[in-house]
């Protein structure tokens, strides 16, 4: 494997291929309009989608006079919730060697082909689809099952992207069905390239052909809408994936850098980061993984821009990238490159990625800071990246290695023998765990007090949850003994699902806090199993850990980590501890958003709260805030069609999202409508209720309505007044108000608010430094 960086700036036209499909919508080519295809094979007339006109293919000039060797047939089992009827409700299939033919002028050409591996009338018995792909040179697809990618890829319908250099007025298309198979396609998309695409005089390569190309990924950081980029939360290795943060519009490119192919500004407004601590920071790399193909060579692009408000200058964030466990580059500083922040870039290294057995592997990237430079924050970021696969020199894209049918029986053979085998080998290494386990008698914490339950079903009635294998399982005595048999005298809270009590576990040395479904409660068994397999498959500095649980004789029973220092609200307006500064309400407030904005973007799976309130973000011992209470979390939803979920309403009067609430529509400016409340509840030191002469309103109709009448003085606490710099006061209330429009479109993301908490928190900053030292030179 080797890689080699693309720095001079005569070469950075080598590589346009990543420039975004949505991109080249816009583009206004030289050519006539016909060189835009966009094909809905297996149909009839003109449909609109997505912002595209299809045609259909049916008596279509770019099939053959003789369509003999191909039919048409509808897909019996599309799913209008996550197939787009268009263009994969019909294709066309093929029975023999079949060819389009497509009438363009000479250049560079953008082709995607559209696949939907379904049941189809067509394919009866043990009918299979396994085809080659050809166009005029060059080898598209071999052997290609589009059903066996699909599993690989677990992805229901996808599509495969090429860019080719056509010589002749005609580009050719041949699908070559696989001896005693099918081959077929639901849609085919072909559009104009750059002039400029590729610099022949480019020795970066160093190939003897004139090579095709295959976008394999796509990948950026947060959800900008950019079409066929996937979110990079699905590529990122390890539970350390830093933090995902937001800067403001207004983003350049350097010219030297960016041609007007390039990706838009606003693709540049997220990116991720590796968090705020630089020793967990340097105890780590921040690492994403992409499948790829053996035996070719890549092109990998980062696209980087300096967002945050906190680096403005060159040797603050340095950072070494590694490629395949190989240093490409050591010291890159954004800034440095792009001449200043808020200026977009990317960088191209070439790797080459030797071939392998089974064909495929991993290509690893990686971040990590780079301390020899000395910079002022020993961090990463990054926006997005692309991987681009160069056709090797027969001409070739398609996999080295990709079995026929008969060698995909002989491998599927061999894997379920291999499974056999294997699963075996797991039983007994499986019993033979559970007997060391067991001869410890010890929790997966190492909390010797609290021994593992017995998994008898007999001695509880009710199913071990599914989630007991990944979560340590304590037994309902020992829960007993470290609450004094559940004393009030421990009691430390109450809250919907019931009572808290501090315990300490391993000879007192541990604290915790055990959470205890009372019978009253409305909330079960579901909300006990959402908490828990929530909280057991991620961990972040801004939200509580869970240590465990208990079920037995009718017990939920959930362990946490103990927060020394309470809920939040104990902290404004139940005056049992002294009034917090507005700087530490601050950065309470921030450590809040980090967490909430982790569950929203840093997750797999976007996760929406629905309970942010007070109650529900704990103090640790260091003041550093917590967000707690899982038990009514819901998924986001997972694809791009709808961004709320169809839900009973559920959380607490006071805190509730008011659209949500009318539409029973939840999503993740749900969260931000109540954690704008918490804001208020900040600001204010007031309870939800606030008590006007002869009748009650809502915290947020009096504030918004002291806002809107321009008394906003008399809503801030009186300890506070006076004490809060002008701006950061402004910037504070400007997000607090946008979080609670009543309409969800209206409210920002969690993003946007840290980013605005921050630069509050920056401003009171800036103010303090300026009057200790004021005071420093009175003195």
């Amino acid at each position: 494997m080797f890689f080699t960086c693309v720095m001079n700036p005569r070469n950075f036209y080598i590589f346009t291929l990543l420039y975004l499909f949505s991109a080249f919508e816009s583009i206004s080519c030289a050519s006539s309009s016909s060189d835009k295809i966009v094909l809905n094979c297996g149909s009839a007339g003109s449909f609109s989608f997505n912002g595209k006109t299809w045609t259909g293919d049916v008596g279509s000039k770019f099939l053959p006079a003789e369509s003999r060797g191909s039919t048409i047939s509808v897909a019996s089992t599309l799913n209008n919730h996550q197939v787009p009827k268009i263009p994969y409700s019909t294709a066309r299939f093929f029975r023999s060697h079949f060819t389009y033919s497509f009438p363009l002028s000479p250049g560079f050409k953008y082709i995607r082909l559209h696949f939907y591996p379904a049941s189809y009338s067509i394919l009866k018995g043990k009918t299979h689809v396994d085809f080659t792909v050809v166009s005029g040179p060059y080898t598209l697809l071999n052997s290609f099952s589009p059903s066996f990618m699909s599993d690989a890829l677990e992805l229901v319908y996808f599509s495969k992207v090429f860019v080719i250099n056509l010589k002749e007025n005609l580009l050719n298309l041949s699908f070559i069905p696989s001896p005693g198979a099918y081959a077929f396609v639901n849609g085919i998309e072909i559009q104009n390239f750059p002039t400029n695409f590729y610099n022949y005089t480019d020795n970066h390569l160093s190939l003897y052909h004139e090579p095709a190309f295959q976008m394999l990924h796509r990948v950026e950081v947060g959800s900008s809408g950019h079409p066929d980029w996937m979110d990079d939360s699905n590529y990122i290795l390890g539970s350390m994936s830093g933090t995902v943060i937001f800067g403001p519009y207004g983003i350049k490119r350097a010219p030297w850098n960016m041609s007007e192919y390039a990706v838009s500004e606003n693709f540049y407004l997220s990116a991720r980061t590796m968090g705020s601590d630089d020793a967990i920071n340097m105890s780590y790399n921040l690492t994403w993984t992409f499948l790829v193909d053996s035996g070719f060579k890549y092109l990998v692009r980062l696209h980087l821009c300096e967002i945050s408000h906190e680096i403005t200058g060159v040797n603050q964030r340095v950072f070494t990238v590694f490629i395949n466990n190989k240093t490409a580059e050591n010291s890159l500083d954004v800034i440095a490159l792009a001449g200043a922040p808020l200026v977009a870039i990317y960088r191209d290294y070439i790797v080459a990625v030797p071939k392998g057995i089974g064909g495929r592997q991993q290509l690893w990237l990686a971040l990590h800071p780079n301390p020899e430079s000395n910079p002022m924050f020993k961090n990463a970021i990054l926006n997005g990246v692309e991987i681009i696969k160069v056709s090797d020199e027969n001409n070739n894209l398609a996999l080295h290695f990709e079995p026929r049918i008969g060698e995909r029986k002989k491998i599927r053979l061999s894997v379920i023998l291999g499974a056999v085998l294997g699963c075996f080998g797991g039983i007994f290494l499986f019993f033979l765990a559970a007997y060391q386990w067991k001869k410890r008698n010890s929790c997966c914490y190492k909390v010797s007090q609290l021994r593992p339950v017995s998994r008898d079903p007999k001695k509880s009635n009710m199913a071990v949850l599914r989630s007991a294998s990944i979560c340590c399982q304590f037994t309902l005595a020992d829960i007993r003994v470290a609450t004094s048999n559940f004393s009030e005298a421990h009691v430390v809270g109450v809250g919907g699902f019931g009572k808290v009590y501090k315990g300490s576990i391993d000879g007192g040395v541990t604290q915790v806090a055990i959470k205890r479904k009372s019978p009253e409660s409305h909330q079960g068994v579901q909300e006990f199993q959402t908490e828990i397999d929530l909280l057991s498959t991620f961990r972040h500095l801004n939200l509580v850990s869970l240590l465990g649980f208990c079920q037995e004789n009718s017990e939920l029973i959930l362990v946490y980590d103990y927060m020394a220092r309470g809920t939040l609200r104990d902290h404004l307006y139940k005056r049992c501890h002294p009034p917090l500064s507005w700087n530490q309400r601050l950065k309470i407030c921030i450590g809040a958003a980090r967490g909430i904005h982790y569950l929203h973007t840093g997750t797999k799976h976007s996760i929406i709260h629905r309970d942010i309130k007070s109650t529900n973000i704990l103090l640790d011992e260091d003041m550093v805030a917590k967000v707690s209470d899982f038990g009514l979390s819901r998924l986001a939803p997972t694809t791009g069609s709808s961004s709320c979920v169809n839900t009973e309403v559920k959380g607490t009067i006071g805190y509730l999202d008011p659209e949500y609430y009318r539409s029973r529509k939840l999503s993740k400016k749900s969260d931000v409508y109540s954690f704008g409340v918490v804001l208020l509840e900040v600001l204010c030191a007031r309870p939800l209720v606030v008590e006007e002469e002869e009748y009650k309103v809502s915290l947020a109709e009096w504030a918004l309505r002291s806002h809107r009448s321009g008394n906003t003085g008399c809503i801030i606490d009186p300890f506070l007044r006076g004490k809060i710099d002008s701006q950061s006061l402004i910037t504070f209330i400007e997000i607090t108000v946008k979080c609670l429009a009543d309409r969800r479109t209206q409210r920002p993301s969690m993003g946007d608010v840290l980013h605005s908490l921050e630069l509050s928190l920056h401003l009171q900053d800036n103010t303090d430094a300026r009057v200790d030292l004021e005071d420093q030179q009175v003195l």
